[in-house]
């Protein structure tokens, strides 16, 4: 099932928020040295109904990459246990407006789940227009999901090293100039600077208007045409931990093209494993 826009307005879940079909998740994440808990500002204050995705609690702790995909059996026993599943339409915000909250939307169609949407602007905007807000979370009733792995929107290390060679895919990279180019460090310990040969970079912010909310279809479109992207090909997105590359595909879904992938790994991955070409 592809949606009409990966994005719904505050207005159309204020409208909304009582379907018995719609579920809410705060998605929110917070890099670690910004001091921010997640978790504890939505014990504060989130959306009526909302519940709390940990994107670091559902994700292959096994691995020492963070908050990477898991396998189809722990994610769907961990969404079961939030009341998510089967027939629910998804709506996924954040606490920074669209920043964390297309990883989560990116999670679930990963899994099979295609009825999921993002707030545009999230809890910053339904915080300035005054909208109900709850502290309390709501205890939610086990539902069944159905997992259905779609690997078509996830990369590999070893997918994105093939595409070196075959250059089949294009590469986006949703880093910070600086850090594509190895002119500021990394935040996490350890990783050289730089970025995969061949990737373009368009930093996440670009595809988003001061007011937190995603810029129009028409806008993302020209972005990404006059940074030399053909939207008609193949696209991967990396970022730094996979979490702002979910936001070049939910742009990309904008405008039509809901087969984007992701590389899971992103620079944490490739930026910390010996013998990898770099440029930076």
């Amino acid at each position: 099932m592809k949606l009409p826009d990966p994005l719904v307005s505050t207005e159309w879940l204020a409208e909304h928020i009582s379907a018995p079909d719609i579920r809410i998740i705060d998605a929110s994440w917070h890099f670690p040295a910004s001091g921010r808990n997640a978790r504890d500002e939505y014990g504060v204050a989130h959306i009526e109904g909302a519940l709390f995705f940990d994107i670091d609690d559902i994700a292959d702790t096994a691995s020492p990459y963070p908050h990477m995909l898991p396998d189809a059996v722990k994610f769907a026993s961990r969404v079961r246990k939030l009341g998510l599943g089967d027939g629910n339409r998804i709506v996924v915000y954040d606490q920074l407006g669209l920043f964390s909250a297309p990883r989560a939307w990116w999670m679930f169609r990963a899994m099979g789940h295609a009825d999921v949407v993002v707030l545009d602007g999230g809890l910053p905007k339904w915080i300035a227009e005054g909208r109900p807000l709850d502290d309390l979370p709501p205890i939610p009733r086990e539902r069944h999901f159905t997992p259905r792995p779609n690997r078509t929107i996830i990369r590999d290390l070893q997918q994105m090293k093939a595409n070196l060679a075959s250059k089949a895919e294009q590469v986006i990279d949703a880093r910070s100039s600086g850090r594509f180019m190895a002119t500021e460090p990394e935040p996490r310990p350890g990783l050289k600077g730089g970025h995969i040969p061949g990737s373009i970079n368009i930093p996440y912010t670009e595809l988003l208007q001061p007011n937190g909310t995603m810029k129009p279809a028409a806008v993302l479109k020209e972005l990404f045409s006059t940074r030399g992207i053909d939207t008609g090909r193949p696209i991967t997105a990396t970022c730094g931990s996979g979490v702002t590359a979910a936001i070049i595909a939910l742009g990309l879904a904008r405008i039509g093209n809901y087969e984007a992938a992701i590389y899971d790994g992103s620079w944490s991955e490739w930026g910390t494993v010996q013998g990898l070409p770099i440029e930076a």
